[in-house]
């Protein structure tokens, strides 16, 4: 198999380990990594004054996460990543849907519990997904 793998980031250790089981993933299977981070808002924070202003958006913040994660990763194979606007899962599922990708990678982390109830990220990627759908072990992070 070659094509794309895609898989959500958060900044978090579960997510992180999410990540690397989509490396491995892509490694064996001979494929691209995207590394994908969602950002719900267009909010701004300036920070400092005069001519020393700093601007911060959610939309940088979440590239920079991706960006991290991706770099992280190693160089075994092709990474790319972005930031994309809206909630985590709708987010993946469009991504996935742009890029063609054939899998998402996604962790567990609150599929049990009160999570399962309410929902999560993995959840909802695997009942609305293009494309085949690998949930990684995540619940020995953090």
């Amino acid at each position: 198999m070659s094509g794309l793998i895609i898989v959500g980031v958060d900044g978090s250790g579960t997510a992180k380990k999410a990540a690397e089981s989509a490396r491995d993933l892509a490694v064996a299977l001979g494929a691209s990594l995207h590394v994908v981070t969602a950002f719900d808002s267009d909010r701004t924070e300036v920070f400092g004054s005069g001519s020393d202003q700093m601007i911060v958006s959610d939309a940088d913040t979440a590239a920079h996460v991706a960006r991290s994660v991706a770099e992280s990763l190693g160089g075994d194979i092709n990474i790319t990543h972005s930031a994309t606007r809206g909630r985590p899962a709708d987010a993946l599922i469009r991504e996935a849907m742009r890029m063609e990708a054939r899998v998402i990678v996604v962790g567990n982390r609150r599929m049990q519990g009160i999570g399962r109830v309410l929902g999560s990220v993995a959840n909802s990627v695997a009942h609305n997904a293009p494309c085949d759908v690998y949930i990684a072990n995540t619940y020995d992070a953090e």
